[in-house]
Order: structure tokens, then C-alpha cells, then sequence
């Protein structure tokens, strides 16, 4: 069992570290951080806006993750709020066209990562890893809810 832990708590570790060196590459051309990807990923979705509130629960962060990132991404003209009914909380989150520029360029090496990454792995083990991936996930953020069983010290 600690075998297994060992290997997915290190793939997991890499494929973070590697993700973020990836982007953290890209995103330096417009001055931002590897973070930012995932935001101007998850606003292009989402073209008639999205509120900040909707934006952190799309992208499994925090109020003040987002309000510092979606901050960071206005200074940069890449993100503006369309405030017409005048309450910024409410506000939707929109991508200005710099921020569809930038949004289509991470997107595009994004993909071209992401078919690298995946070279030599066939549909069908694509399919079970994301669905396995998908049932980890979602059992660890269970657990993380619940707390882990209380057990016997063996």
C-alpha cells in the first residue's frame, strides 16, 4: 500500500511541477504567472462573462485567490467587469479582446502540452486515466470533507 502511495504522491508532484514550469513559460510573455492560465482558460469558455464567485468554483480557488488574480488580470487589460446593473461583487468577469489574444495562444499550447504529455497512450487508456483521475479526485475531495476513518495503529 506504501508503494502505491509513494507512486501517485510523486506522479501527481511531477505532473505539477512540470504543468506550472510549462505555463509558468507561457504565461511569461504577457508578465503573469502560471496560475493566470487557468483563469484565462476557464474565462474563454465562458464568452458572455462569468461572476468572480463562478470563476472560483470553475477553478477550485478561493475568493481572494480570485479577487488577486482576476486584480492582476485587469491591471493587464486582459479582463474587464461588466458592471450594468452597477454592483461589482455581481459583476460578470469578461475577457477584453487582448484576453482572447492571450486565452487562444495558452489554449493552443495547452493542447499541443497536453498531446505530448499523452504520446504513446492509445484512446482506451486515455479514457480509463481521465476516468480514473476524475474518481480520485472526487474521492479525495470526499474524504476531505468527511476527514479520513478513524483506525487501529497497526
Amino acid at each position: 500500500m506504501l508503494d502505491r502511495f509513494a507512486r501517485f504522491s510523486l506522479a501527481i508532484s511531477e505532473i505539477h511541477r512540470y504543468w506550472h514550469k510549462l505555463a509558468a513559460e507561457e504565461m511569461a510573455k504577457y508578465e503573469l504567472n502560471s496560475p493566470h492560465a487557468i483563469y484565462l482558460n476557464t474565462l474563454y469558455c465562458y464568452p458572455d462573462g462569468i461572476t468572480a464567485a463562478q470563476l472560483g468554483e470553475l477553478c477550485g480557488k478561493d475568493k481572494a485567490d480570485v479577487s488577486r488574480m482576476v486584480s492582476i488580470l485587469e491591471s493587464k487589460d486582459l479582463v474587464h467587469r461588466n458592471t450594468a446593473g452597477g454592483n461589482r461583487y455581481r459583476a460578470k468577469l469578461m475577457l477584453t479582446e487582448k484576453g482572447k489574444e492571450a486565452a487562444m495562444h495558452v489554449r493552443s499550447r495547452a493542447i499541443l502540452a497536453v498531446e505530448r504529455a499523452g504520446a504513446g497512450l492509445s484512446d482506451e487508456d486515455r479514457e480509463v486515466f481521465y476516468r480514473s483521475l476524475g474518481l480520485i479526485a472526487t474521492n479525495l475531495q470526499s474524504l476531505c470533507k468527511e476527514g479520513l476513518p478513524h483506525q487501529e495503529r497497526i
